[in-house]
């Protein structure tokens, strides 16, 4: 599993949730009645539970008070299975921003915070003892003081070999030379190099950049224009955007981050990563205030351009990913089975079934359900082994698990264009196949091709 560390900035972001519907008659602003409260992890700890979300096993370096906000962050942070690396100090409160909203805009933002530099000696020491296994780190600036030795900490990161991606803050840029790679914004971007007035100029600015800070890579993000990629010794990347609809941009570098970190670290190439990154922004500005996003959804948006989405996938990730395809027109296909030892009748059958159609879906019995309909001695192969043997396959788009006897809940709920299944059977006597019907789809049963099973081929080694 992939392991990166994040070091930073952290603090709580707090959300007042209300209406309004008159001005106070103290002062010409609305009154908000607060009907919710949701308190959220913000800043450097945003980025982990954005790399917790995608599954990576994340630590977090930073300072925080020693107050109840610092008490209440943490505890959010663990709850997401993160590991907190927190130096406590007495001389400042745990940065906590509170926003008030109403009707879907932010009114007003109360930030209570120390920003007076420290010494980041005692954060080196602690980013020092964390990264032993880590794939990659974060350094994640918000110029509230925790990254003072900076330097320091892209130096300790790179003599332990771990590439180590920079969120910057501010006019200085040279405090990050000789990091993997940064990721300005444009704005942020424009400030230290310069005004762009055409992409070409903007690549030119870039290079330079990457060059004068001894960067492997330079991301600038562009909002609406989406990101450029830039690498040593390879041609520009310009990624477009992926947003529909925009509904709050906060938060959005944190997710970006994370998805090159934990993709990195899990072997992907930059320009993979970037692709990536370049998704979930698009994402995670539809959502309102700090917010992440899942592998489910990433497989989901892929899915929409018909740009992957297989795979192993849950119930209600297919259910999305279902109705993508149906928005597209497309015919989708499921049947179900133990393939408890996967042969050349299987690979025949499921191809037949996949030419009934577009997409096709694999629903695979759990270990539990098999030795209830075949015995203690089955399965053969676990779960995990045979999902990943089926999703390999050509023909197969999704595979799914189920712990019933039957699928009969999970084909309700997603309700195929054609249920197929292998063998002698009468169609009204198939799991499923009267939701189906009842749906105006159809129902097919295919022939096993002679002479494979998995129960001969069981019995043969046990000849």
């Amino acid at each position: 599993m992939a392991h990166v560390v994040v070091a930073g900035d952290v603090m709580l972001d707090r959300y007042l949730f209300g209406f309004t519907d008159r001005i106070s008659p103290e002062a010409p602003v609305p009154v908000v009645h607060v009907q919710e409260t949701d308190d959220r992890a913000g800043g450097a700890a945003n980025v982990a539970v954005n790399l917790a979300s995608l599954g990576v096993t994340t630590q977090l370096v930073g300072v925080v008070g020693k107050d109840d906000a610092a008490d209440l962050l943490q505890a959010i942070l663990k709850n997401r299975g993160i590991q907190c690396n927190f130096h406590r100090v007495d001389d400042r409160p745990t940065i906590t921003k509170t926003r008030v909203q109403s009707r879907g805009q932010q009114l007003i933002r109360l930030d209570r915070e120390n920003t007076a530099a420290m010494p980041g000696d005692a954060v080196v020491s602690v980013l020092r003892k964390s990264i032993k296994g880590a794939g990659a780190v974060v350094l994640s600036d918000y110029g509230k003081g925790a990254l003072s030795s900076v330097t320091t900490m892209i130096d300790v990161c790179r003599d332990a070999k771990i590439p180590v991606l920079v969120d910057p803050k501010g006019t200085d840029f040279s405090k990050y030379r000789g990091a993997t790679l940064i990721t300005p914004n444009q704005a942020e971007f424009e400030v230290v190099a310069g005004s762009c007035s055409s992409d070409d100029e903007l690549v030119q600015r870039a290079r330079a950049m990457l060059d004068d800070l001894d960067l492997n890579a330079l991301l600038v993000t562009r909002g609406e224009k989406g990101m450029l990629l830039l690498e040593s010794d390879m041609a520009p990347v310009f990624l477009s955007t992926q947003a529909r609809e925009v509904y709050d941009v906060t938060g959005a570098g944190d997710t970006v981050i994370a998805m090159l970190a934990g993709a990195l670290a899990s072997g992907a190439s930059l320009a993979s990563a970037a692709a990536l990154a370049n998704i979930a922004a698009g994402l995670v500005v539809r959502k309102i205030g700090v917010a992440t996003v899942t592998p489910g959804e990433i497989r989901v948006s892929l899915h929409q351009r018909g740009q992957g989405g297989r795979g192993l996938v849950g119930p209600d990730e297919l259910k999305l990913m279902v109705a993508e395809s149906r928005d597209r027109s497309e015919r989708v296909i499921m049947t179900n089975g133990c393939f408890d030892v996967l042969h050349a009748g299987h690979v025949s059958y499921l191809e037949e079934a996949k030419s009934l159609g577009d997409r096709l879906i694999v629903a695979v019995n759990d270990d539990e359900s098999v030795r209830r309909l075949k015995g203690e001695s089955r399965p053969i192969n676990a779960l995990e082994d045979r999902l990943l043997v089926l999703a390999g396959l050509a023909a197969v788009d999704w595979v799914v698990p189920f712990s019933d006897d039957t699928p009969a809940a999970l084909i309700a709920a997603v309700l195929p264009d054609v249920l197929v299944k292998g063998g002698d059977y009468d169609p009204n006597e198939i799991a499923g196949a009267k939701d189906v019907l009842q749906n105006g789809g159809e129902v097919r049963i295919l022939a096993f091709r002679d002479g494979h099973s998995s129960s001969r081929i069981i019995d043969k080694l046990s000849d």
